[in-house]
């Protein structure tokens, strides 16, 4: 099996056969992005493809003082000899059992956030294929409507649906619960006409995963990150991903009245503080705006602000004291 994946790699220039192993695991935004990681890494690295274990983390803390985002530069190299063990060259990946273990900036961005309104824009999308019209549509509505991860649309199974009782049913992950939540009418039409029409003619594996990338195999997750990223430019001023479009329902929740604890429910969070941060981020979000166009009200507002800060401080506290799972749900 190595012998024909060198001799199949053999005919083609370096580059070329590499980008073509990249083309068919992920999204072309990452291919673009990996190959220059790699070129990078190549030209100031000597015996790049012999190096061991030590070598590549002696690498990547090199990236680390001039490079914020060393975690592209380390998924890069993974999938770099990841490639050079499927062709044959090695027999190990020296780079997949490293972890980086920064500590990341947990705090939810308001400025980041949309209204829900503004993420209904998100379904009118312009399709330039027919048959991932369907599909397009459903991974943004589980977006914008149920709030769920990446990962969490990724791994949905085709009887994780009920279209009898339109409700979709998110299995329990590390950090969030399990939890089934209602669909809309839309969303019920859109996944018919889905398993209806186009998923048995995209579909080029068997699987039995609900979402199946336009290369006709099971979604790993690139796909849906690359569909937000190709209307960033709707939003230009501010970051529009997965991530803070998950926030956004769940604060736009909050903000419309929802109980604490039905929020919770419904976003999957393990702790209560884990969606208390939101309404943190909520108040402190409207004090500012109080502050900015109404300054002469600061010194009516001391004993509220007060009171936020010790609610602020009390959720901070309660966060330190659980487990870091908690900290790291969104």
């Amino acid at each position: 099996m190595e012998n024909k994946c060198k001799n199949k790699y053999e005919n083609k220039s370096k580059h070329e056969a590499l980008k073509e192993y990249l083309n068919k695991r992920l999204a072309p935004s990452s291919v673009k992005r990996y190959l220059k990681e790699i070129q990078t890494y190549l030209s100031k690295t000597k015996e790049a493809k012999s190096a061991n274990y030590g070598q590549v983390v002696g690498y990547i803390g090199k990236c680390r003082t001039i490079n914020n985002n060393v975690a592209v530069t380390l998924h890069a190299l993974q999938h770099y000899y990841g490639y050079l063990v499927h062709i044959g060259i090695r027999t190990n990946n020296p780079a997949k059992a490293i972890k980086l273990r920064d500590r990341k900036n947990r705090a939810i961005q308001i400025q980041d956030l949309f209204t829900s309104a503004e993420l209904e824009k998100l379904l009118d999308r312009k399709e330039r294929y027919r048959l991932l019209k369907n599909r397009n549509k459903i991974i943004i509505s589980l977006l914008i409507y149920q709030g769920l991860t990446n990962s969490e649309i990724k791994n949905l199974r085709l009887d994780d649906i009920n279209l009898e009782q339109g409700t979709v049913y998110i299995k329990a992950g590390r950090r969030t619960n399990k939890r089934t939540l209602q669909l809309k009418a839309n969303q019920v039409y859109w996944i018919m006409e889905y398993l209806n029409q186009d998923r048995e003619q995209l579909r080029s594996v068997k699987t039995d995963k609900l979402i199946v990338s336009k290369k006709g195999t099971a979604e790993s997750g690139e796909g849906i990150s690359y569909l937000i990223e190709t209307m960033k430019a709707l939003y230009p001023d501010r970051t529009l991903n997965p991530k803070t479009i998950r926030q956004s329902v769940i604060i736009n929740l909050l903000k419309a009245g929802e109980d604490l604890r039905i929020v919770q429910v419904f976003a999957g969070h393990k702790y209560p503080s884990t969606t208390e941060r939101y309404r943190v981020q909520k108040t402190e979000a409207l004090k500012q705006q109080i502050f900015k166009y109404h300054p002469l009200d600061q010194k009516e507002n001391v004993d509220l602000n007060d009171d936020q800060k010790r609610e602020a401080n009390n959720d901070q506290n309660d966060e330190h004291n659980m487990t870091t799972e908690n900290v790291n749900e969104s």
